[in-house]
């Protein structure tokens, strides 16, 4: 493992442990050259299809991209990291037991909306807001009064 610090090439694991849904082992390391610590983390690397776009472009799933829209719509929200992980780990799940080659990127948006909305309705309403394009303020606003009748029925 190369040092963020120097970029030597060898170190030695002071630590392993693996995270609370033990899908990922957290490694905490020291570099022998500088001897900074630092940490890396393993995931085992699973075979997730092809993502395809609106406009028809086809990208390989990024599990960072959707970290990223995840983290921004929960941003000073009392939603944890972890519960962001258990969403991500549970799309990554779908996917990968889906079975298939390719799959519209909007499949894994409304995944994700629909486990932010049982978590934080300003979460969901925030990446509901980016995922969707509302064109104008009509259509945020149904959202909204969507979001307002189905919380009255439970």
């Amino acid at each position: 493992m190369k040092c963020p610090f120097c970029g030597f090439l060898e170190d030695k694991v002071i630590d392993s442990r693996l995270s609370k849904d033990q899908s990922t082992i957290r490694r905490r390391r020291e570099c022998l050259s500088c001897g900074k610590r630092f940490t890396t983390f393993e995931n085992i690397e699973i075979s997730i299809p092809m993502i395809v776009k609106r406009d028809g472009r086809r990208e390989t799933y990024d599990r960072q991209k959707v970290t990223v829209g995840i983290q921004k719509a929960c941003e000073k929200r009392p939603v944890g990291v972890e519960e962001i992980e258990k969403i991500i780990n549970a799309v990554e799940h779908e996917l990968q037991e889906s079975g298939d080659k390719e799959v519209p990127s909007s499949v894994i948006g409304e995944k994700i909306m629909a486990m932010l909305q049982q978590i934080d309705d300003v979460a969901y309403i925030r990446f509901a807001s980016v995922y969707r394009q509302f064109k104008d303020i009509d259509e945020f606003i149904r959202e909204l009064q969507g979001m307002v009748k189905s919380s009255k029925r439970q």
